[in-house]
């Protein structure tokens, strides 16, 4: 489960910023809600937090940030090439900002063990990384890489927790490759868990990866998902009987690499079509309709139940930026609810989520104080989150109403003269 990301100086996100799911004190729907870990520094682990924010606050960013780590620790052992310089982007609104290199960190649990991974990189390098493991309440260093600026070195410290030929993947580590991730693809079966943990147990839905209609479509081929899926539907109350996947052959074309000749070639073949036939029954009748014929908000909840219910089964951490898009807030509520419900999440599985829907806030029994965070700019445009337990509203308090009025921030400064013309 993860328990904290923390980021600087990526995009907007110029101070550190820090997301926790560590649970506070507050017993409120604690069964449900929260995990126990059997952690005296960190008793209880969230299931979910949404995210609020005005257009351009910076919410995205935050997902981006996370997803731009993931994807550093997936790729540069194995994708980036040597010389190759990332695309980071750090805040670029101060001129020293610009200068200064973009820092992540997370902290996650693995079978009771907590882990606490983070570097900081320029375009041209990494020039910082860290493992804390925590197998007792005292962390173990498992190893430290600093970028020595004088020498133009890397220079390594090592733990006594840390197995294998250590030196070996240090020499094998490029300026611009991650140590966890050289010391993964070199077999290190001590540093595979936490490489996989972002790999595989992270899963990121935003406009750069968007939802993978593939997921629910294989899932819906094979007997037992496809009931998963048609009561998923059933019980968001979307009309739908039944789904069948047609599988046909049609013309096309596909390009060829020919080794020997050193060049592509385009050769007509048959591919494969997987086309969805949706079942609608009524008192009155029934119809088959094709996918083109349901709404955004039916093709949406569809993508999405493939990939929810498997994460769901597996206990991954997924990460959604603007949840609320094409669906009702009584469909958002309900797959939120999904994830506070023990006997449908046994691996313990997370939601975290950015949204505008403001009617979340006063839902009954959906969400706990500490699991509402608010994104807003200051006045050099650098996004602040801000837990909504900081204010310490009352346990009564009508949140949407408050939050509505910018008693917590999080929300767009509207121009009274917006739209008025002289």
């Amino acid at each position: 489960m993860l328990v904290e990301f923390r980021v600087e100086n990526f995009r907007s996100l110029r101070a550190e910023q820090v997301l926790s799911l560590v649970a506070s004190k507050d017993k409120t729907m604690q069964e449900t809600h929260t995990v126990s870990t059997g952690l005296k520094a960190v008793p209880h682990v969230l299931r979910s937090a949404a995210i609020y924010g005005a257009n351009a606050s910076g919410k995205s960013n935050l997902i981006q940030a996370l997803q731009y780590m993931r994807g550093v620790v997936a790729e540069s052992a194995s994708v980036i090439q040597p010389g190759q310089h990332f695309a980071v982007q750090p805040f670029r609104l101060d001129a020293q900002s610009a200068q200064e290199p973009t820092a992540f960190e997370v902290t996650f649990l693995i079978d009771g063990v907590r882990y606490q991974y983070g570097f900081a990189m320029t375009a041209q390098r990494i020039v910082s990384e860290h493992l804390l493991v925590y197998k007792a309440f005292k962390p173990q260093r498992w190893f430290e890489r600093r970028h020595d600026a004088s020498t133009g070195k890397d220079v390594y410290v090592y733990g006594t927790g840390l197995k294998g030929p250590k030196h070996l993947w240090e020499s094998a580590t490029r300026p611009n490759a991650l140590f966890l991730s050289m010391a993964v693809q070199l077999n290190s079966e001590a540093l595979r868990p936490v490489f996989d943990w972002f790999v595989n147990g992270l899963v990121i839905f935003n406009e750069q990866t968007p939802l993978n209609p593939q997921v629910s479509i294989q899932m819906l081929r094979q007997a037992e998902g496809r009931r998963q899926i048609c009561d998923f539907l059933a019980a968001a109350d979307i009309s739908i009987a039944d789904i069948e996947v047609v599988t046909r052959k049609v013309p096309g074309h596909a390009v060829h690499w020919d080794v020997a000749a050193g060049k592509t070639e385009v050769r007509s073949e048959e591919l494969e079509e997987h086309p969805l036939r949706f079942s609608h029954v009524t008192e009155q009748g029934s119809a088959v309709f094709g996918l083109t014929d349901e709404s955004n908000g039916t093709r949406n909840l569809l993508f999405l139940s493939g990939p929810v219910l498997d994460i769901l089964r597996k206990g991954l951490t997924l990460v959604i930026d603007e949840l609320d898009t094409s669906l009702h807030t009584l469909l958002v509520r309900e797959l939120v609810r999904l994830f506070h419900r023990p006997e449908l999440n046994p691996g313990n599985a997370q939601l975290i989520f950015t949204t505008h829907d403001t009617s979340l806030l006063d839902a009954p029994h959906l969400l706990r104080r500490d699991q509402i965070w608010l994104v807003e700019k200051d006045r050099d445009q650098a996004s602040e989150l801000i837990g909504l337990s900081e204010f310490s509203p009352r346990k009564n308090e009508a949140l949407e109403r408050g939050y509505l009025m910018g008693r917590y921030g999080g929300i767009p400064l509207l121009n009274p003269n917006l739209g008025v013309q002289n």
